[in-house]
């Protein structure tokens, strides 16, 4: 499950390092005398509409819109009226906001599909590669120069956030987009990709199942009480999106009343929602740059904040697995430098004309399914084969009491079965990836397929390999032996320091064991 975890860490590494680059080339261009996506400029095609409520008004007033144009009725020949409507119809014309073909014209130069990857675009590619000295510098000094970086991180975007809500819930139109987000639609609970989204969002919010978590928990005390971290942490994160979800439908209320349509027209997931539908609300506030500024600096301190734990994961189990080699400050350093270099010529393919396919790709099957099966694992090993009772006793000695009894009904039962339920009816429900209007090619989610078992198969592969140098190393020992012992924890399985081993002793030899768990000095001096 480790090996698993750290090659989900690295495939996130990869590619979620573009979602900040093009976070950047936004930030970047917003420096502009006049935001470059307010307009159609050079670089855009033919059905490039600067202002597409004015469309949206023609043809609400039973109006046709044709080569920029609306012919209304009565206003208009009924012959010539005619005759447009034909061509209008026929000409299967696409019409795209400033934005919208800014985005996917100008930034990303979209190819046709992901057969025609094309050229690297070099803007893409110098964002990127500030993207990952960003990361790295973050990080070249360790775990301290990153926890200080977690600081601007983590509180940056609540701010950003707030004055966002306040200036998003005094434009008009917004209490119909935070009507339509309060306002539950109770049919959707029975479609399984709700389900299946639901359940990878909070993977990607809480980040269970990346290593990140067990990576930077190594470095807390060893009495640190991570029951009330993780409930507390789980509490706020949820609070976070709820928060989160005001903003963007406050925004998403009053782009529907500039165009005139429906809430859920205008709403959109995947990258359409930051580099399209916001981009085009800032342009229509006073001072868009500013607005843009810090829309897209929060873009960038969240990408950060998931980048650094997901990379802290990689150097981290690699600096573990060879101690004597990369222990040093200087091969340490050496090594978080290789991993982004690498990290960027991989992600050179993410930058190209195709790129956005690519990370289509990447980020509907290296963190999707392969987290889901990693957590039913996980959660059956823990609870099944190391045993509740042997978890309980270890948390009992590094937070002093044991934790509630609903704990282990939930490892045991309700974790495994949800996600079981949900990984099984996600796979009958399988889709084809999407991009807009663009069907990948069955190839195509065949090498999604390979992705996420490139992680989810170093399962049973790791297990095989233990089982085989057990047999090799055991001497009068079957199958069946080598399994119970390797299901076993090992006998210097424990904790790291030596006091904290000899606490551990006095526990398992110590009738009193209340007062040796207790933290007060008076009855820690006792147990001494």
């Amino acid at each position: 499950v480790g090996w698993a975890m750290f090659t989900v860490s690295c495939l996130i590494a990869i590619y979620y390092n573009m979602i900040i680059a093009w976070s950047l080339y936004y930030l970047l261009a917003s420096f502009n005398r006049q935001l470059p996506w307010s307009y159609c400029g050079d670089w855009s095609s033919e059905y490039c509409l600067v202002n597409p409520a004015i469309m949206n008004n023609c043809t609400q007033n039973n109006g046709t819109w044709y080569n920029n144009t609306c012919f209304l009725a009565g206003q208009t020949d009924d012959t010539i009226l005619g005759h447009i409507k034909e061509l209008a119809a026929s000409s299967h014309f696409k019409y795209k906001s400033a934005s919208d073909d800014y985005f996917y014209k100008a930034v990303l130069d979209l190819s046709e599909g992901i057969s025609s990857i094309g050229g690297v675009k070099w803007e893409l590619a110098l964002c990127l590669l500030l993207a990952w000295i960003l990361v790295c510098s973050c990080l070249i000094k360790g775990i301290r120069s990153s926890g200080k970086a977690v600081y601007f991180t983590a509180f940056f975007p609540y701010l950003v956030l707030t004055i966002l809500l306040v200036r998003g819930v005094s434009l008009p139109g917004s209490a119909n987009g935070i009507a339509y987000y309060l306002t539950p639609q109770w049919e959707q609970l029975l479609d399984v990709r709700v389900w299946k989204d639901a359940a990878v969002q909070t993977f990607f919010s809480l980040s269970p199942c990346w290593g990140g978590l067990i990576t930077l928990a190594s470095y807390n005390k060893f009495h640190n009480n991570c029951l009330f971290d993780a409930v507390l942490v789980s509490i706020l994160d949820c609070l976070t999106s709820v928060f989160a979800g005001f903003v963007i439908f406050s925004i998403i209320g009053y782009m529907s009343h500039e165009l005139q349509q429906s809430v859920d027209t205008v709403a959109t997931d995947g990258p359409g929602l930051a580099f399209v539908i916001y981009p085009a609300v800032v342009t229509k506030l006073p001072v868009s740059q500013l607005w843009s500024l810090l829309f897209f600096a929060m873009l960038v301190t969240l990408g950060l904040g998931t980048q650094i734990a997901t990379v802290t994961t990689v150097h981290t189990t690699i600096l573990d697995q060879f101690p004597e080699l990369f222990r040093s400050r200087r091969n340490s350093s050496a090594l978080l430098i290789f991993i982004s270099v690498v990290g960027y010529v991989v992600g050179l393919s993410f930058c190209t004309q195709g790129g956005m396919y690519v990370v289509q790709l990447f980020d509907n099957y290296a963190a999707t399914y392969s987290l889901l099966a990693i957590g039913l694992i996980e959660c059956l090993a823990l609870s099944w084969v190391y045993g509740t009772d042997r978890m309980f006793d270890d948390i009992k000695l590094m937070l002093g009491k044991s934790p509630s009894k609903i704990w282990a009904i939930s490892w045991r039962f309700v974790a495994p079965a949800a996600l079981m339920a949900i990984l099984i009816f996600t796979w009958i429900d399988f889709d084809h990836t999407k991009c807009g209007d663009y069907i990948f090619p069955v190839w195509a989610d065949g090498i999604g397929i390979m992705i996420t078992l490139s992680s989810v198969m170093l399962i049973p592969i790791v297990a095989a390999w233990k089982v085989v140098a057990g047999l090799r190393n055991s001497s009068n020992g079957g199958l069946v032996e080598v399994v119970k012992k390797l299901t076993r924890p090992a006998a210097n399985w424990g904790p790291r320091l030596p006091e904290h081993r000899m606490l551990m002793k006095q526990v398992a030899t110590s009738p009193h064991q209340e007062s040796c768990y207790s933290h007060q000095p008076m009855m820690m001096n006792d147990c001494v």
